[in-house]
């Protein structure tokens, strides 16, 4: 079944004001379904070994190639998949941007060799960077996926359309074991992968908690900053999302100065922390919360990528689960895994809002019709990105 996704509109309006793009995700997020609908006159993808070594032999060869298209068809679209295998390629393309031969989708799967070389920016102001997620409730919404599956399984366009669990979990259990090991190993950072494989098992089961980097240096007997440095690849892998707290207080409050790391989709995060199904009520709770980050995530990427979002955690334990901030604006949102909710469950929001002074905040849990209480907004889970925007 092949989903509609709402990037690909977005795509279509650069493309036709003559932009070029740098579309990044992880793998399997569907950049190559995607970008494909755009009928390019020349694809080319970087994971064909032959077809790598060519390039990587003769640089020359691709920009011969594409000049030659741009005889027949002036300024053709061309697509190259997996970037980041030949970052010395960047060159070439921005010659061809610049001298105006032709338009270019360039899809990543890591972003860390773009980075490295300083051009993950290529051509400011004519290349446009995109980010492509695993599947939102809006583009999916027509699978009648339940909230619970979405928690174990994930939203990976090949996997949740599947809907048998045996299935579903086989294909992550692959995905786990050949990409990310696969991925890993093709960045040639890691020395001791018995060491990582055990940080990726620890990090995917802490995804969502703020991070002790002494405790994990302990419990994997690696240096501190070689776990630091692990993190840092799961961020350039777009495995993760780095997640900072917020940490202006207008009262002094001692805050917590940890970041935490989101895994990009809760299917491959469980299998990554060896988890099996179903889970334990108080362990659907967290990942509630994590899959409310993940959309709002996914909602700044593809309509405030100038927006950013936090968290919010004292060190008594007073904490609002996410905050998106948007220009100048404090959104408030805290997650409960409840039907039921009291004003106990959104007590502490009422203090973050008293500290920013701020008028609206909102609690996302699982009743069936929004409730408004006194400046709060008790929402049902599907209808979040909709009333924050």
């Amino acid at each position: 079944m092949q989903l509609k996704r709402l990037l690909a509109k977005q795509i279509e309006q650069h493309l036709a004001r003559g932009k070029s793009i740098l579309l990044l995700g992880p793998r399997q997020t569907g950049k190559t379904t995607l970008i494909n609908q755009f009928k390019p006159r020349l694809a080319i993808n970087f994971m064909a070994v032959e077809l790598r070594l060519r390039y990587e032999r003769s640089p020359e060869l691709f920009y011969a190639e594409v000049e030659s298209i741009a005889k027949q068809y002036p300024m053709p679209l061309v697509v190259v998949d997996e970037v980041q295998l030949i970052p010395t390629i960047m060159d070439t393309v921005q010659l061809l941007i610049d001298r105006q031969i032709a338009q270019f989708i360039l899809t990543g799967s890591s972003a860390r060799k773009l980075k490295h070389t300083g051009r993950v920016n290529l051509l400011p102001g004519r290349v446009v960077v995109l980010y492509l997620d695993p599947l939102s409730l809006e583009e999916s919404q027509s699978l009648n996926v339940t909230l619970e599956d979405r928690l174990l399984f994930g939203e990976l366009p090949a996997i949740l359309p599947e809907l048998v669990h045996e299935y579903q979990q086989i294909d992550l259990q692959s995905y786990v074991e050949t990409y990310l090991e696969e991925e890993i190993r093709r960045e040639s950072v890691v020395r001791n992968l018995a060491s990582f494989a055990r940080f990726l098992e620890l990090a995917a089961a802490q995804s969502g908690e703020t991070i002790n980097l002494s405790k994990l240096s302990k419990d994997i007997g690696v240096a501190h900053t070689s776990i630091a440095a692990y993190y840092q690849i799961l961020e350039d892998c777009l495995i993760a999302h780095r997640i900072d707290p917020y940490g202006i207080s207008k009262t002094r409050r001692k805050l917590v100065q940890s970041p935490k790391y989101l895994f990009f989709d809760l299917g491959v995060r469980r299998i990554a922390a060896r988890e099996g199904y179903p889970l334990p009520t108080t362990i659907l709770g967290k990942l509630f919360e994590q899959w409310v980050g993940l959309s709002l995530i996914k909602h700044i990427h593809l309509n405030e990528p100038r927006s950013q979002l936090f968290f919010w955690r004292d060190h008594n334990g007073i904490e609002v689960d996410w905050i998106l901030k948007r220009h100048d604006q404090l959104i408030p949102i805290e997650v409960k895994w409840t039907d039921a909710p009291t004003s106990t469950d959104f007590r502490h929001l009422r203090i973050f809002m008293e500290e920013y002074g701020i008028t609206k905040g909102y609690l996302v849990c699982r009743i069936h019709h929004k409730i408004e209480r006194d400046g709060i907004e008790i929402l049902p889970w599907q209808d979040l990105i909709h009333s924050i925007q």
